[in-house]
């Protein structure tokens, strides 16, 4: 049977928004040259590079010296991981940083950790939430060289205390990282950071396009060979037709972030509430009010999390997972394990602009039937 697809993985990914796709088009006319040359089309190139940076940084009210542009967010992760350890290395060696941090802040920690480097994780409550004392504690600890703290949480929503633990961060003198890929275009971050990253494509932004800040005073060395590119720190050409399509989204998704939260959490209230009514043996996970307003995760027990990945997508409906039950990983999520909260059957809906309540309707509306289906094919019954 055929049925309109919904595509409910934002957090992943949004759909281009419609002013970047016109923005991309125009700068692939106008924004090919390399604008580190000096001939007509390469300042033709720079104007469009400048003005995309003064744009982004306005809207996230830093200063246009402070923004690089990098070829993705984990790219900006990466850099401001190791680059904000190698700055202070002369502090101590030590990354702090909460257990729910993106896998791209852990792999570079890891990296930290192969070249000699320490780790301290700070834990979380069954909500997503930071265990600030534990944060405050771990902060002021001898020789932390870097702090990291996502702004909310990827998988479950949960916002977190940025400013609360920027204040800690600042009385002991250790910079803050902040992961804002989430937020960004969604809601302002709390300021008291050092350091931040985002990810176009989550914001409505093409692909290939990330965002590194990091605030004047801070102690950064760049991890990468020299590049005079973005001032140092990143390396190789930027996709600049990209960058302008990037910049013109987050423009156009502020200006209504407001009026779409409230939208969007209405319908994520919906889901929430229908599908702990209507699923038996259901956990909705994250905060129920501290949230980003597009995004809500459940897991189901009993259910293969790969198969009903599958089953709904079938139905038309595009969801992620952060589940145990899959055949590539017999881990579960390591944000849902920190949590210490059900991973097996585990569905992240993340909403978007275009997400009508037709959709979200006809969602509520099949899964119970899809998730008993699955059960009785593996023989559990009687729920």
């Amino acid at each position: 049977m055929s049925v309109t697809g919904a595509y409910f993985d934002a957090a992943t990914a949004m759909p281009l928004h419609p002013v970047a796709r016109q923005a991309l088009l125009a700068a692939l006319e106008d924004g090919w040259a390399d604008p580190g040359r000096l001939y007509t089309q390469a300042r033709r190139a720079r104007q469009l590079l400048d003005a995309a940076r003064a744009v982004t940084a306005e809207l996230l009210g830093v200063r246009p010296d402070e923004l690089s542009f990098t070829a993705s967010g984990t790219a900006s992760a990466h850099a401001a991981v190791l680059g904000g350890l190698a700055g202070r290395r002369r502090a101590g060696r030590v990354f702090v940083h909460s257990a729910i941090e993106h896998s791209a802040v852990l792999h570079a920690g890891e990296r930290h950790v192969a070249a000699g480097g320490d780790l301290v994780s700070v834990p979380v409550d069954r909500l997503g939430r930071l265990d600030a004392d534990a944060w405050a504690a771990a902060v002021t600890a001898p020789g932390v060289a870097l702090a990291a703290l996502i702004s909310a949480s990827h998988e479950v929503g949960t916002v977190q205390p940025v400013a609360a633990a920027a204040e800690a961060c600042a009385a002991a003198g250790v910079p803050l990282y902040v992961d804002a890929a989430q937020s960004v275009g969604r809601a302002p971050v709390p300021d008291g950071w050092s350091l931040l990253s985002a990810s176009a494509h989550k914001w409505g932004g093409p692909p290939g396009v990330g965002v590194l800040v990091v605030r004047k005073g801070t102690r950064w060395e760049s991890p990468y060979p020299a590049d005079e590119r973005e001032s140092g720190r990143t390396p190789g050409v930027l996709d600049l037709p990209a960058v302008v399509a990037a910049a013109a989204a987050l423009r156009a998704v502020t200006a209504d972030a407001a009026a779409e939260a409230t939208r969007l959490a209405a319908l994520v209230d919906r889901i929430r509430a229908t599908v702990a009514a209507t699923v038996p043996d259901v956990e909705v996970v994250g905060h129920p009010t501290d949230r980003l307003p597009h995004l809500v995760t459940f897991s189901c027990l009993y259910v293969d999390g790969e198969a009903l990945l599958h089953a709904l997508d079938r139905r038309g409906f595009a969801v992620s997972s952060g589940s145990s039950c899959t055949a590539s990983t017999l881990r579960p999520s390591h944000v849902l394990e920190a949590m210490g909260v059900l991973s097996h059957g585990n569905v992240r809906v993340s909403l978007h602009r275009d997400t009508t309540p037709a959709e979200v309707d006809r969602f509520l509306a099949e899964l119970p039937q899809v998730v008993a289906d699955l059960r009785a094919e593996a023989g559990v019954v009687g729920l």
